[in-house]
């Protein structure tokens, strides 16, 4: 697989991640099995894939724990991407960046991993209570400590925010997207790099939610950061494999999210007939088609699918291989914008 360096610090890793979230977090957990997880991993391994995206709360800690399974046998062919700064409870996340507790997650972290160092550590959220300068300061400590190789930054929009609990609302009208959703992301963003540099942003970046590519995605190519474009699939839309109307179980982050309602997942099936059109051009799938697209958004950018399937995580990193025409992205730039029910 082709490889992408991304960040100051010269990260280099495959051009297509795995996204481990789905295999502990967020989706149905009555389709999630271990074994199956396990054999996802390798086989994205197996693929050319090495940035193996995880956090310490997905599960919580399951995530990590079957992660560090994997890595106990293929250290050398990973590179491995955790996180901190949340707290999962029964119906919420809370935010925890004190920079005791930032110390005592890594380590947590390190010993489920089974790895003496974290390639990238990524602050999942900031806590409104603590300056984030300090958060940033204690796992810049973990740098120097040799605990941890580059620090990352996670920036997800709204419609990611809008799917997870976390609060979406603002003084909009019907219908409207927020104006300029990483404003303050890159105003946080101007403060920690005076701490630290940031090596890689992860954020929410596809065909249907490109918002991140007006002012994100630029901040960071002017400052050498990579950009880890994280729902590159549109949690599983793009794909072209959800019926509008199939519903989804309680538990699935999908049930609550504006987008996935009968009527806009309907509304927006356009989109994926664009995908599909194109795909059909080059024997790919849509969701190929969507990754292509995300890969074309620069050479400092790492799509990161999730997926708890190994068949999905193979049909992915095959998307690497794929060169969209000037074609294929006049077709893809004509598709009408997404649709979303704001609440």
């Amino acid at each position: 697989m082709e490889r992408r360096t991304i960040g100051a610090a010269t990260l280099e890793v495959g051009a297509i991640g795995l996204g481990c979230m789905p295999m502990h977090w967020a989706y149905s957990a009555s389709r999630r099995s271990g074994e199956g997880s396990l054999r996802t991993v390798h086989a994205a391994l197996d693929a050319g894939v090495s940035l193996l995206d995880t956090a310490d709360m997905y599960g919580p800690f399951t995530n990590e724990l079957l992660v560090g399974r994997v890595l106990r046998e293929r250290r050398a062919e990973a590179f491995v991407a955790t996180k901190c700064g949340l707290l999962a409870g029964e119906q919420h996340v809370v935010a925890n960046g004190r920079p005791g507790y930032v110390r005592r997650a890594c380590d947590a972290s390190l010993r489920r991993l089974q790895t003496d160092v974290i390639d990238l550590y990524q602050l999942h959220r900031p806590d409104p209570e603590v300056p984030v300068e300090e958060t940033w300061g204690a796992m810049a400590e973990l740098v120097s400590a040799g605990k941890v190789r580059a620090l990352g930054w996670c920036a997800l929009g709204p419609r990611a925010r809008s799917g997870t609990g976390a609060s979406s609302r603002s003084a909009r009208r019907p219908g409207a997207a927020p104006a300029d959703p990483y404003e303050a992301v890159i105003r946080q963003l101007e403060r920690v790099q005076q701490v630290f540099p940031v090596s890689a942003v992860q954020t929410e970046l596809s065909v249907w939610s490109p918002e991140a590519l007006d002012a994100l995605v630029p901040w960071c190519v002017s400052r050498g950061v990579g950009v880890l474009a994280a729902m590159p699939l549109g949690n599983g839309f793009l794909s072209g494999t959800l019926v509008p109307g199939q519903g989804f179980e309680p538990d699935d982050v999908r049930a609550r999210h504006p987008r996935f309602t009968a009527e806009m997942m309907a509304a927006n099936q356009p989109i994926v007939a664009g995908l599909r059109r194109v795909a059909l051009r080059h024997g790919a799938t849509p969701a190929q088609v969507a990754l292509a697209w995300v890969l074309a958004r620069g050479r400092h950018v790492v799509p990161v699918p999730g997926t708890k399937q190994a068949r999905w995580a193979v049909q992915n990193a095959r998307a690497a291989q794929l060169r969209l025409t000037g074609e294929d992205f006049a077709e893809i730039a004509r598709l009408p914008r997404a649709r979303q029910s704001w609440h």
